[in-house]
């Protein structure tokens, strides 16, 4: 039996945002699939505006520690993690309380604060990143992961008071390409203007999304991402958007959670690549 027959299938998730019972369907379709022979990255907002939160982040933790799981952060991670710390307050649309109230909360906290915002490797002879909604158009594929790391840094810091003044600067008043900064772009910018960047959808001539821009400076490796529901797939060369909104089903559409199994050479070369879509149970998110 060739090496290469002991390889296992790495599969690349969309943000689950608290639907367990879609993330659990999909983490069956693999076992049946492939055993133990699965490698699950996911892009992140594991957590929020889903029914349950503990039971995804259970499931993530334990392929983690397996060596089979890769996860980084989110806008909702960041976000459970800010209250988490007493930076803001359970909002109206958040239903992370789960995690919050649990009497494993402070393990939760450490869990998370230790998890990457870039994951860096190769698929067959590509190499790619994986962030939760962006990288700056001209980084490379090292710019993404040395940033990525720096800002991951500040939020692991064992002074918790200097991850609170961390995460209570605004991006907007921060540094351009300062921690902070990085930090934003990574979990939250759909759209840029020259080296400007934004969380929100361009609305006009002078914004374009992230990733057209960062395609026209052809680069060398991929991205796979998630955070733009609104956008929905996004399959393009070099690029995997995989948000399909399952939480969102309801909202005048209908969600799903996306997963993407790389194949073959160049896998973001691929023009129809392998997905697996779990359409989601029922409406969970009313706003």
């Amino acid at each position: 039996m060739s090496e290469s027959s002991h390889r296992p299938q790495h599969v690349f998730v969309g943000d689950v945002q608290g639907c367990a019972d879609e993330f659990d369907e999909l983490l069956g379709r693999l076992r049946d699939s492939f055993g133990d022979e699965f490698v699950l990255h996911s892009v992140g907002d594991l957590v929020n505006r889903g029914p349950d939160n503990l039971r995804v982040l259970e499931r993530m933790r334990e392929l983690v520690a397996a060596g089979r799981g890769h996860h980084v952060l989110g806008n909702h991670e960041i976000a459970l993690i800010s209250m988490a710390l007493g930076l803001r307050p359970l909002g109206e649309r958040d239903s992370i309380g789960d995690v919050l109230e649990s009497a494993e909360a402070p393990d939760w906290l450490e869990w998370l604060r230790g998890r990457p915002l870039v994951e860096a490797g190769e698929l067959a002879s590509q190499a790619y990143v994986m962030v939760h909604a962006s990288v700056a158009p001209n980084w490379s594929a090292q710019d993404c992961l040395e940033r990525g790391n720096r800002a991951g840094a500040r939020l692991a810091g064992a002074d918790l008071d200097e991850v609170r003044a961390f995460l209570s600067q605004s991006p907007a008043e921060a540094r351009a390409d300062s921690a902070r900064d990085v930090l934003g772009r990574l979990i939250s910018c759909r759209s840029v203007r020259g080296e400007a960047w934004s969380s929100k959808e361009p609305a006009d001539s002078d914004h374009q999304p992230w990733h057209r821009v960062w395609q026209r400076e052809e680069h060398d490796y991929g991205v796979v991402y998630g955070h733009w529901a609104r956008q929905g797939l996004h399959l393009a060369p070099g690029l995997r958007g995989l948000d399909t909104g399952c939480v969102h089903h309801g909202r005048g559409r209908d969600g799903c959670l996306t997963a993407w199994l790389p194949a073959g050479a160049r896998p973001f070369d691929t023009p129809e690549p392998t997905l697996w879509q779990i359409p989601a149970r029922r409406r969970y998110y009313p706003y």
